[in-house]
């Protein structure tokens, strides 16, 4: 198998380089391509996202994963947040960017021509990345197939209201604890400016009406942060849509940070083969 860890993707329009790992066996066969997008406060090797990408690479695909160019990371250091600045003027337009770039980079990049078959294209995200890869195939044809692990129905509900937001637009900056790096991580109103402008196109309910390609949405019934209700609503919003419920799977998918395991949780085990069932199947 093939990794390649750290590759320094040019972001064409947010002068930040995207940190991205490709995982393959190298044997000149065109494979589907993978493309995975981390969420909120995330990143590329959080927990067993290693793990599930080497069990991808092994079935035949080609899996790529990658850091938002501003979620805080950097390619000496993909892990603990060391550019807080980025982290926060990050904002969802910015990751569909990111997105956009990511896919160009892959399918134009001449060493992976002959392992990659263009035709084929899933884009799988988790949690708030999973409302950006929802948006992000509704809008590119090039996509085939559609997963969302864990993923949300809506961004403008998880924005704060009243005398929170008031506040916020006061002081221009809010912040929230990492409890595991215990820093205080920024957020600029910018952030909440940028979502109200461009609002219609960040509605995942109006990306999902759109969805005509098969659709996967796979929950945990014990999720806290993304409640089964937004599973059931995407599944709603596009009854042609797969609704994959998991028993007593949690918000990270049975995974922590750090991972000291050589084998994945077994709820996230079960993820990436119901994953891959979906991918291959014609």
């Amino acid at each position: 198998m093939k990794i390649i860890k750290n590759i320094a993707v040019n972001s064409t329009q947010h002068a930040k380089p995207i940190a991205t790992d490709v995982f393959f066996i190298k044997n000149n066969t065109k494979k589907p391509l993978v493309i995975f997008c981390h969420g909120y406060k995330g990143y590329k090797d959080w927990g067993a996202w290693n793990l599930a990408a080497k069990v991808f690479a092994k079935k035949s695909l080609f899996f790529v994963k990658f850091n938002f160019s501003h979620n805080g990371g950097t390619i000496e250091n993909p892990i603990d947040f060391p550019d807080l600045q980025a982290f926060g003027e990050n904002n969802f337009i910015k990751e569909l960017d990111d997105l956009d770039d990511i896919i160009d980079w892959v399918l134009n990049n001449p060493m992976f021509k002959n392992e990659i078959n263009p035709e084929r294209i899933t884009l799988i995200g988790h949690s708030r990345g999973g409302g950006i890869v929802t948006i992000k195939a509704s809008e590119n044809k090039k996509i085939t197939k559609l997963i969302s692990w864990a993923g949300v129905s809506d961004f403008g509900a998880r924005f704060p209201r009243g005398e929170q937001l008031a506040a916020w637009k006061e002081q221009g900056i809010s912040y929230i604890l990492n409890s595991r790096t215990n820093q205080k991580m920024p957020h600029l109103y910018s952030f909440f400016q940028n979502f109200k402008e461009n609002e219609t196109r960040l509605t995942i309910k109006n990306a999902v009406n759109k969805i005509k390609i098969p659709h996967l949405i796979i929950q945990g019934e014990n999720d806290e942060v993304v409640l089964p209700i937004e599973a059931k609503n995407l599944h709603s919003w596009n009854p042609k849509s797969e609704l994959f419920f998991i028993k007593e799977m949690n918000h990270p998918l049975g995974s922590s940070q750090p991972h000291k395991s050589s084998s994945m949780p077994i709820h996230l085990k079960k993820v990436v083969m119901k994953s891959i069932d979906f991918i291959l199947k014609k």
